[in-house]
């Protein structure tokens, strides 16, 4: 049994509640400890994921949330930016799924979270989950 973060990007609560009622399921199917870590916004993901992983107090992450696309270039960066935070503590060992959507619109984003449609939230736990199986094989 393993110890999971999920850290959320709380901004839309609905679409949030769905991805981590996936992902919490998926990791306590598997007999997984899960808590549930709030961020203000995608772009901080990242940095408590990298503060959370130094405190040895769990395994392996995954990181929610839904960014959709807007009128401004403020989109871009905040996908950008997260998805690249992520890779980088991903590069350095750390098990982390990425279930942060980023969709062009409300419909496309209730598609992915929904656990009885696309179910990206229990996807990001199961990549998790697979990266913290890989690493414990390679230790």
């Amino acid at each position: 049994m393993a110890r999971f973060l999920i850290v959320e990007a709380r901004f839309y609560d609905h679409l949030n509640d769905m991805l981590i009622t996936g992902a919490r399921g998926a990791l306590e199917a598997a007999g997984h400890d899960v808590e549930i870590l709030t961020v203000p916004g995608a772009l901080e993901v990242p940095g408590a994921i990298a503060m959370a992983a130094d405190s040895d107090l769990y395994d392996g992450f995954v990181a929610v949330g839904v960014v959709i696309r807007g009128e401004t270039y403020h989109f871009e960066i905040v996908a950008g930016e997260s998805a690249r935070g992520i890779m980088a503590l991903t590069m350095d060992g750390i098990a982390i799924g990425n279930g942060i959507l980023t969709t062009e619109n409300e419909a496309q984003a209730i598609y992915r979270a929904d656990p009885a449609q696309a179910n990206k939230g229990a996807g990001a736990a199961e990549a998790a989950m697979a990266l913290l199986a890989l690493r414990e094989k390679f230790a």
